[in-house]
């Protein structure tokens, strides 16, 4: 445990984690003053650094346990538009749509499927692990006739493929993964999105960015992006339970040109965009209950991110070395990077390769014993012979808390420990 968290701990000691949230809340402060004036701590906990769920800060899990709010009421109202309004900004947009709903990520999927795409017209699916077959799935439900571009494991579809699809057919929409949890591969989304308008201006490009939003860059309107789809959990600080989508004007307008129904009811864009708008212009609306709390959550963290004391540049760069180092680490002891070249690497996560001779539980238990919660394999083709870490937020923004330095040494330790174990 960091020397942060063992000093916040021997603060609070003396009253329970329960207790904690009670007594830190500011009896007169402002509704929206909740998630800035905050004495509370965290309960001691095991560090998490999977690939999301991540470790979120104090002020964030303080502003989940704000009171019950009405949705309708005007101050929630305020924290709602603020929240779409920065969610916006994170992406480089001037004027995109956020769409901020109760879900997860994969909601996502469904509304790209049942509000861009109609039954019997044509999607391409570039493929760099396990989310891009989900994803075809999706689309495949909903109707959309699904062609796929797989890369090699641990590779990016090829530019020039992508190139000879969109020649061959016409697509509604060309979606890629950002960033692939499975394989921790980063897609470069702004090359594709510029082969995308070059060959099929028409086409909609579509980057599932759960594991990649504020952890990667991704500037939507300089780049041509017409959908970003997210999640609250993972580069974004905050806990799980909001599926985060934002849409091009371009997209918007596709939506509601198309000559069929919505083919959901609760991801209908025809029920969610009004109620965004109103929330916008801090006038509430409804159709179905927004989860309050973590909204509030989600604004906190916002908050941090984009008016905190590091850039949303600093930010990128931060991931950047932290990711650098962390597989340098790992592969001076014996561990490979899934990633076949360090330009398809993610900066958020890691995938590795267990050294030969050592296999999941010589590892991961050893990690827990530690305080340290890693994720396993994912990919189908290669689950038992590789970890994923995640590095991302907090951990990686605030150096004070030595998250980086427990991850590298629990990991070196723990080999040790395993190569020891069968001598």
């Amino acid at each position: 445990m960091s020397a942060l968290r063992n000093a916040s701990i021997k603060s609070s000691s003396s009253i329970s984690y329960a207790l904690a949230r009670i007594f830190s809340y500011p009896s007169a402060s402002p509704a929206r003053k909740m998630s800035t004036e905050c004495k509370f701590v965290q309960a001691p906990h095991k560090l998490l650094v999977i690939p999301g769920p991540i470790e979120v800060t104090d002020e964030v899990l303080f502003a989940n346990a704000h009171p019950s709010m009405s949705h309708m009421s005007p101050d929630f109202a305020q924290v709602f538009g603020d929240c779409i309004r920065m969610t916006r900004q994170l992406l480089y947009s001037k004027d995109a749509q956020p769409f901020l709903i109760a879900g997860s990520g994969t909601l996502g999927w469904d509304q790209v499927s049942a509000n861009l795409v109609e039954p019997g017209e044509n999607a391409l699916v570039l493929h760099s692990g396990y989310f891009a077959d989900s994803f075809s799935d999706c689309l495949q439900t909903y109707g959309a006739n699904v062609d796929q571009i797989k890369a090699e494991i641990g590779g990016a579809v090829k530019e020039a493929d992508i190139e000879s699809a969109l020649q061959a057919k016409k697509y509604k929409i060309v979606t890629v993964t950002h960033v692939d949890t499975s394989t921790a591969v980063l897609s470069d989304i702004k090359a594709i999105a510029n082969v995308v308008k070059r060959v099929s201006p028409d086409t909609l490009v579509v980057i599932d960015a759960v594991c990649s939003v504020a952890s990667e860059e991704i500037q939507m309107d300089a780049w041509g992006i017409d959908v970003v789809l997210t999640a609250s959990q993972k580069g974004l600080g905050t806990p799980p339970g909001l599926s985060i989508l934002v849409a091009s004007q371009k997209a918007v307008q596709v939506f509601e040109n198309r000559s069929t129904p919505v083919t959901t009811y609760y991801g209908s864009w025809k029920k969610w965009l009004p109620i965004m708008k109103a929330y916008e212009n801090n006038s509430a609306a409804y159709f179905a209950t927004p989860p309050v709390n973590l909204i509030y959550a989600f604004h906190a963290s916002l908050t941090q991110i984009m008016q905190g004391s590091v850039s949303l540049e600093q930010r990128f760069k931060l991931h950047q070395e932290v990711s650098r180092r962390i597989k340098k680490a790992a592969e001076e002891v014996g561990f490979k990077g899934v990633p076949l070249s360090e330009d398809v690497q993610a900066n958020g996560m890691s995938a590795l390769y267990f050294p030969d001779g050592f296999t999941a539980s010589d590892i991961v238990p050893r990690l827990l014993k530690k305080d340290v919660v890693v994720a396993g394999g994912l990919h189908a083709s290669i689950k038992d012979k590789y970890f994923r870490i995640g590095h991302m937020g907090v951990s990686v923004v605030d150096p004070s808390r030595g998250d980086i330095d427990k991850i590298i040494s629990a990991v070196k330790e723990s080999l040790a420990e395993a190569k020891a174990s069968k001598l």
